[in-house]
């Protein structure tokens, strides 16, 4: 991933300095675990903790001859050792993929103790601000149109729950990839036991995989990059519902835009939804990975490497990606402006119209048959969109109306905190906290 959507931290985790650093860290993990069960010379293990150690020039170096990296690895690594009767025990029973996978479940590891905590950052914005906004009235679109009364905290709400469920999701995905794989070229454990690789795991808080091939199984790694891109979906509809509400004619929220920012190199007075526009492209990228770890799942017999290279691609840049679009998105909530006034009036654009649903269930409750009031409703509500007429004083004036529903009943149709009674009510659900 290109730099400017790279946080420092989690692009360290993806550089090649630590990504050796991984394989050196399993290695001399295995080292140790097998010098307890006498496989090992234990001055060996000590040799490969204590002295081992690399550059990613001189892997790099020894690579662009051998063309391959775990060797050049092991050779840099070696050098390093500087002892042969020490070093030959470096990578004793292991396949290359032995310590790849292994290294990269802790490489995820980390990446995803930081993704983790930038969902619950944001959940606690989107919370904190739901509740600000609790009783905000909005109007409520469908298909875009104006429908029934809502309110801006709900909005949030439903944001803050649709995130709670995907880090449940993300947990449970994390935890799946914290597995280790030491059991040799095609699984069977050929060289080593599976209390070794029990051992191994174990020292580097790993789980040890049930059952591998040559490679832990990619069904795995495609449900992670799958579940970041079903959390960059949320944040793609967090960014575009944004989008919407900036629009100028409707402008119920905007972006924060600081004194010496500019939006338009042509047009001064342009205030532009960047931030919300760039999560909702970015968000495109994390989906279209998702799809390359779904086709990394089938791979040859007990192992191909068609995956390799493209998880060299996919997995950090998913994951940076997912961090960078966390902390954009839990910004731009944090300072959204928001304007109440403004959503109380395009609520009272229609002139009521969107309390045609209200109106209809109480002439029904007042005797009149449903298709009655619908077709009265109905025709009173298009006659006055046509006609540019304030639909409530238009109602007021039809017997048919007037005389099921007094004044006060009818004012009641058209009192948007009737629909709004129970929005505590909601809260309390999705908080799990009493109502008032």
């Amino acid at each position: 991933m290109i730099a400017r959507y790279t946080r420092p931290a989690m692009g360290k985790i993806w550089s090649d300095e630590n990504k050796y650093r991984c394989w050196l860290t399993v290695e001399a993990a295995a080292s140790q675990a097998l010098a307890k069960f006498g496989l090992v010379p234990q001055a060996a293990a000590d040799a490969i903790r204590d002295k081992g150690n690399f550059t990613v020039a001189r892997i790099d170096e020894i690579e662009a001859e051998v063309r391959h990296d775990v060797i050049a690895f092991t050779t840099t690594v070696a050098e390093h050792i500087n002892n042969p009767e020490h070093s030959r025990w470096l990578h004793y029973g292991l396949t290359s993929t032995d310590v790849v996978d292994t290294a990269q479940a802790l490489q995820l590891k980390e990446a995803s103790a930081i993704i983790r905590a930038g969902i619950v950052a944001l959940s606690e914005v989107l919370k904190r601000r739901a509740v600000e906004f609790k009783h905000t009235p909005i109007i409520g679109r469908t298909h875009g149109v104006h429908a029934e009364p809502s309110t801006f905290g709900l909005k949030l709400l439903l944001w803050y729950a649709e995130v709670q469920r995907n880090l449940i999701r993300f947990d449970a995905a994390a935890e799946d990839l914290r597995v280790g794989k030491l059991s040799g070229a095609v699984g069977t454990f050929g060289h080593l036991k599976p209390e070794h690789e029990e051992a191994i795991c174990a020292a580097l808080g790993l789980k040890p995989v049930a059952i591998a091939t040559q490679v832990i199984q990619r069904d795995l790694h495609a449900a992670y990059v799958a579940t970041l891109a079903v959390l960059a979906s949320t944040l793609d509809k967090i960014a575009t519902e944004v989008r919407h509400l900036q629009r100028t004619e409707v402008r119920e929220a905007e972006e924060f835009f600081s004194e010496k920012q500019k939006g338009s190199s042509a047009m001064p007075h342009k205030r532009n939804p960047i931030t919300s526009e760039q999560i909702s492209g970015l968000a495109r990228v994390v989906r279209a990975n998702a799809q390359t770890a779904f086709e990394n799942v089938a791979l040859w017999h007990e192992r191909d490497i068609s995956h390799s290279s493209a998880e060299r691609v996919i997995l950090p840049d998913s994951t940076i990606l997912a961090d960078y679009l966390l902390a954009k998105t839990a910004n731009l909530i944090d300072k959204l402006l928001v304007y109440p006034a403004r959503m109380l009036k395009n609520l009272e654009s229609t002139g009521g119209l969107i309390f045609s649903g209200q109106l209809l269930l109480d002439l029904a409750e007042s005797g009149m048959s449903r298709e009655d009031a619908y077709r009265l409703v109905q025709g009173h509500a298009m006659n006055s969109w046509k006609n540019d007429l304030v639909f409530r004083d238009e109602v007021a004036k039809v017997p048919e109306i007037t005389a099921r529903l007094s004044p006060e009943k009818l004012a009641r149709a058209f009192d948007y905190n009737r629909q709004l009674a129970n929005v505590d009510a909601i809260f309390a659900r999705v908080l799990n906290t009493p109502s008032n």
